[in-house]
């Protein structure tokens, strides 16, 4: 199904997302084409493992990477300098990438060997999905798989932060608290919201 651009509808830990390979650019294309989404707006990476990071361009070994490694899998997406031009990037020379904290979907993410694409799985703007039923009724003619883990929670969207020199910005607020990160991390972490999107 990822091989020939098709989609993959993949629980995680709040609602339904869509998933291709963050590296084929017709797959993102179709990702982009049935969200009616800007075309130039980056798309999030799910991975299982801190290695799987070398397949989008990250350096595993960096400083930023390795204050991380102690707090994912969470709900909580990094953007990060990648030295691939990666469909998913929108030529950003950058990635928003996280290990989730659905076991199921790091699961899925071994088995595939593969990054995906963890977009949300609905119309651009709109509310989440949460029920996998709703997908067909959503999306009836894509040419897509679901991976159905029945009804999922909910919730806030994964929080987003992107190191800096003066140490980590707040990009979005999400499933971890500004305060809570900074505990974790050790460092400040600033309010740079720009408006990231799912």
């Amino acid at each position: 199904m990822l091989h020939r651009s098709g989609i993959l509808f993949i629980p995680t830990e709040s609602s339904y997302g869509i998933a291709v390979d963050p590296r084929n650019p017709k797959g993102v294309d179709a990702v982009y084409r049935i969200k009616q989404r800007d075309a130039g707006e980056p798309l999030p990476v799910v991975i299982d493992t801190i290695h799987r990071l070398r397949s989008l361009g990250v350096d595993p070994s960096s400083p930023a990477v390795r204050a991380l490694d102690r707090l994912w899998p969470a709900p909580l997406t990094v953007v990060l300098p990648t030295s691939l031009r990666l469909a998913a990037s929108a030529d950003t020379g950058s990635i928003a990438v996280r290990i989730p904290a659905h076991r199921r979907l790091r699961g899925l993410i071994q088995s595939l060997d593969l990054p995906l694409t963890a977009t949300s799985a609905n119309l651009s703007g709109a509310s989440p999905v949460l029920e996998p039923r709703e997908l067909d009724a959503l999306f009836p003619e894509v040419d897509g798989l679901i991976v159905d883990d029945g009804r999922l929670p909910g919730g806030p969207p994964s929080t987003m932060i992107a190191p800096s020199e003066q140490g980590w910005r707040l990009l979005r607020v999400g499933g971890m608290s500004r305060t809570r990160l900074q505990e974790l991390l050790g460092e400040p972490v600033m309010d740079g919201r720009e408006g990231a999107r799912d």
